[in-house]
């Protein structure tokens, strides 16, 4: 199974390379040889683009990892908050990379 892998973040990022050692284990454990697309949203412009909702942000098949994941409308650069099990923190779960990585790929017609 293919998936299309998106990790999306900004220059002054300070878990943005925390968050690719975290994807590339998980890829490593169950998607082996997926590919990493890393999508620099530095640029206001690029940020709104691509709907940038903070750094970092990691898209599996076109979808945050967040479960509970809402469209902020903000798409300006700057760091991200997850509300995850432990409380705020500046990463995902590695649970959700897994579930989302486990995930059929599916169309997002």
């Amino acid at each position: 199974m293919t998936h299309d892998v998106e990790l999306l973040w900004f220059s002054d990022c300070a878990n943005h390379a925390t968050a690719r050692r975290m994807l590339e284990e998980v890829i490593a454990e169950v998607a082996p040889g997926t590919p990493i697309r890393d999508v620099d949203a530095t640029d206001p412009v690029d940020a709104e683009r691509i709907r940038f909702p903070g750094s970092p942000t990691i898209r599996v098949d076109g979808r945050d990892v967040d479960p509970t994941y809402t469209d902020p409308g903000d798409y300006t650069p700057r760091c991200r908050l997850y509300r995850t099990s432990a409380g705020l923190r500046g990463l995902p779960e590695r649970g959700w990379l897994l579930d989302a990585l486990r995930a059929e790929s599916h169309d997002l017609a």
